[in-house]
């Protein structure tokens, strides 16, 4: 019997076309011969709408997407009583970036469904998803990392120069600020001055009521893919050459300005640092299934952590399937499998945990 596999799509984030693209090499990649494809789209309101059995290729991200009637929780309703096979062998891919997708929302849902799904747990997707979160684990842990602090919303509308100063006298010029909780570099900003830094906290604050400004690290990052359960190993890793210095949200989607660089440029001793410390912030946010790991790398071969993925881009820009095709040839189509292979495996293990006073004998 086929595994039916439902590829959730698109959200609520700001990167619900970064997850269109993702869904659409997905669910072609998937083999026919071995599973039931079905798409599962997630409008920018949240309401969810099956497709249907897939059985051509995706030629454009439009066919991916629907202009549903209905309300969020009937269609949430409606797809667990009508649309999914309870009984059979089924699986979900929630290729959904950002918010309500990576950041552990989701995966509660599955977890309360008891669903087996690919990828990362609740705990794991909501720590690497929050910035500030997520370096003050690096900072418990010692992964080496940037010099950071973080502002909430209320604080900043209380006292705007309070949080300046505070950021100029720990962090300096110049310095990053983001969102909290983002990714694909919406939000995000370099100040090199005051006013530059006044503006970028309102560009921020847009996408989230908390944001975090990182001191700038001059070097080259390096992109680190992990996969795995138990035992997680590292690909080979790889790197961009950009024609700008910041790498944005259009430059990675849109302007196509940059060229990927696999093997990265490193000395074999720092390319084995750089993939070992990828998987110990792996293990240390407790991912499972695949994450990707971003790493700079200094001049003088300092490392430092920047960010952990934990749901990746699947794109034609992207760097997850391309390094794994670079470590071990690895095809598209096999990494896919790979993924489903582990979410069941860590299904069945989870599903072997004691969750109720046993029985004393």
């Amino acid at each position: 019997m086929k595994t039916n596999v439902y590829v959730l799509y698109g959200g609520k984030s700001v990167e619900h076309e970064v997850s269109l693209k993702s869904a659409s090499a997905i669910l072609n990649a998937l083999n026919r011969d071995k599973f039931n494809v079905y798409p599962v789209y997630i409008t920018k309101e949240g309401i969810w709408c099956n497709l249907g059995l897939l059985e051509e290729e995706i030629q454009d991200v439009k066919q991916l997407q629907v202009k549903p009637s209905t309300t969020i929780a009937k269609s949430i309703g409606e797809f667990l009583a009508k649309d999914f096979r309870e009984g059979e062998k089924n699986i979900i891919f929630p290729a959904i970036h950002g918010i309500n997708g990576e950041d552990g929302t989701i995966q509660g849902l599955l977890e309360l469904l008891d669903v087996p799904y690919v990828g990362n747990e609740v705990l794991s997707s909501a720590a690497a998803m929050d910035k500030v979160i997520m370096r003050d684990v690096f900072s418990n842990h010692g992964i080496p990392q940037t010099k950071y602090i973080s502002f909430r919303l209320h604080n900043w509308k209380e006292n705007e120069t309070k949080c300046y100063k505070q950021v100029e006298e720990k962090i300096g010029y110049p310095c990053y600020i983001k969102p909290a909780n983002s990714g694909s570099s919406v939000g995000i900003s370099i100040a090199e001055n005051r006013e530059e830094l006044k503006k970028s906290f309102q560009k921020a604050f847009l996408y989230d009521c908390k944001i975090i400004i990182e001191k700038e690290v001059v070097g080259r990052e390096m992109q680190t893919s992990v996969i795995g359960n138990n035992h997680p190993k590292a690909s080979v890793s790889g790197e961009f050459i950009m024609e700008k210095p910041f790498f944005d949200y259009n430059a990675k989607y849109i302007d196509g300005k940059i060229t990927p660089v696999v093997p990265a440029r490193l000395e074999p001793e720092v390319a084995d640092k750089v993939r070992e410390m990828a998987v110990k912030s792996f293990k240390v946010l407790n991912c499972y299934g695949l994450a990707r790991v971003d790493i700079f790398v200094t001049d003088d071969n300092q490392i430092l952590v920047n960010e952990v993925n934990t749901m990746p881009g699947f794109t034609a820009l992207s760097m997850t399937p391309v390094l794994w095709e670079a470590t071990n040839g690895t095809t598209y189509a096999e990494l896919i499998e790979w993924l489903i292979k582990l979410a069941f495996k860590r299904y069945q293990q989870k599903k072997s945990i004691l969750y109720t006073r046993g029985v004393e004998e």
